[in-house]
């Protein structure tokens, strides 16, 4: 049975870590950013260091009180929201946001939980190397966060998750020990790997407080351009061909249907858009190249082959960077728009490559059997991830239709089973997908998360009721 944070334990954490910051909870902890859920927190916990870090969680655990992990706050799923039981104490790592080292030649950084994204993005700047997790939010978005998450983004593509960019983990384990796994190895067989246990595990097995990331040497040039695409065959049909052109060279391949775009032109009518009306599909095309060649001359080349094959009708290869920039901004701006016209339902799903055109296919004709309902599917179509999202008829507010939401997500769940997808993709389970996750979930493997969740965390106390339910 766990205890509450109230008043009292937060004066006893005061006295037992002198020197810890200890505030009231405001809604910037306690709301999820989309404000669908509030969560019951009263206090949060800031260290400075790993050491506060780990005796607060000490102090946590001999009382057997909760502990929600919050870093961005830019989570989706409920990840940093407790509703249900005893309130839990939020600890916050924004205050452990140093860039410890940097290690040029062996292009790796390390950095606190609490560094802001877009900080260690810069960092690698400085000294002429990428760090390529790219995210929507990573002005905001901390690296706790991010590996707590595996979150993905738009160059998974080249890079890989944040999983594959993360060579070491430091955190602080459930009974407060300190896992000093800040190695910057590319081997290490010495038994098994806690690093990518925590990865992914949403702070239900510890806290994260550090990480030794992987950076790359910067393309010598980078091209980016936007093309029509008959159809999501043909833009899977173009990836290939890019593929087959400039081999481990293409950064991000992002598919954008018509509807995100004319959702845009409504409620952002002043950004530019590269097609005077909006395709029924495009994609994104971003590639980055060695010395000696030219990337403006690739994509040029790629246009042409996908014109002959019929694959597309349109397209502009960006001949500035602030064209490309302006590209990347319709891309970056489609969550904006979708959150202005106001969503019935949201999924972060994947799937096998060669399944989207036929879920796709499947997939509207099941959501409109529902209700008559308007879709609006995007996403990083290089590694199979979409954002399949579902919004009222136009005239209509979303509000109308929130009782069909269930059968929706439903419906999109049950297809994405159907196909060999996952439910979610780059987003987490947090609290929200925890049904989910029972309902799409592998028995063994769901057996073999709860068995290491009791291991490690035997008193429930790390963000308890994320991931698996509780009981």
């Amino acid at each position: 049975m766990r205890n509450p944070a109230d008043a009292a334990f937060a004066e006893g954490l005061q006295a037992a870590v002198p020197g810890l910051d200890v505030i009231p909870a405001d809604p910037r902890y306690t709301e999820e950013q989309r404000r669908r859920r509030t969560g019951n927190a009263l206090f949060v916990a800031r260290p400075r260091t790993t050491a506060e870090a780990a005796a607060l969680v000490r102090h946590a655990a001999a009382h057997r009180v909760g502990l929600s992990p919050f870093a961005g706050g830019t989570g989706l799923v409920w990840g940093h929201v407790s509703a249900d039981g005893p309130p839990p104490l939020i600890v916050s790592v924004e205050r452990m946001a140093a860039i410890r080292a940097i290690y040029p030649q062996e292009n790796v950084i390390l950095a606190e939980a609490g560094a802001i994204l877009q900080t260690v993005q810069e960092a690698a700047e400085a000294i002429d190397r990428v760090f390529p997790l790219s995210l929507a939010s990573q002005g905001t978005a901390r690296i706790g966060g991010v590996l707590s998450t595996n979150a993905g983004g738009v160059n998974v593509l080249r890079y890989g998750n944040a999983r594959d960019l993360c060579l070491g983990i430091e955190a602080v384990l459930p009974d407060g020990t300190i896992l000093n796994g800040l190695k910057r190895l590319r081997k290490d067989n010495t038994g098994y790997d806690l690093r990518h246990l925590l990865i992914g595990a949403e702070g239900t097995l510890g806290l994260i407080t550090a990480a030794a990331l992987r950076l790359y040497p910067r393309p010598a040039a980078v091209g980016t351009a936007i093309l029509t695409v008959a159809s999501p065959e043909a833009a899977l049909d173009l990836l290939a061909r890019a593929q087959d052109r400039m081999a481990g060279c293409v950064s991000a391949f992002e598919l954008i249907s018509g509807q995100g775009l004319a959702f845009l032109a409504t409620t952002m009518p002043d950004l530019r858009q590269p097609f005077a009306s909006p395709p029924a599909w495009s994609a994104l095309v971003e590639v980055g190249l060695p010395h000696g060649l030219d990337p403006s001359e690739a994509l040029e080349a790629l246009f042409a082959e996908a014109l002959e094959a019929g694959l597309s009708e349109d397209g502009v290869v960006a001949r500035s960077a602030q064209q490309a920039a302006d590209f990347w901004q319709v891309r970056e701006s489609l969550p904006v728009g979708n959150k202005r016209i106001g969503a019935v339902a949201s999924h972060d799903i994947s799937l096998p490559l060669s399944e989207i055109p036929a879920f796709l296919a499947r997939a509207a004709p099941a959501v409109e059997r529902i209700a008559p309902l308007r879709i609006n599917c995007f996403g990083h179509l290089g590694d199979g991830n979409l954002h399949y999202n579902v919004f009222p008829p136009e005239g209509r507010t979303a509000d109308e239709f929130r009782p069909v939401a269930p059968a929706v997500t439903r419906a999109v769940h049950d297809l994405v089973a159907d196909f060999g997808g996952s439910i979610s993709a780059e987003h987490g389970i947090g609290r929200l997908k925890v049904a989910d996750l029972e309902r799409y979930g592998d028995p063994a493997k769901l057996g073999a998360m709860r068995a290491i969740k009791a291991a490690l965390d035997p008193a429930g106390i790390m963000n308890p009721g994320a991931v698996l339910r509780e009981g």
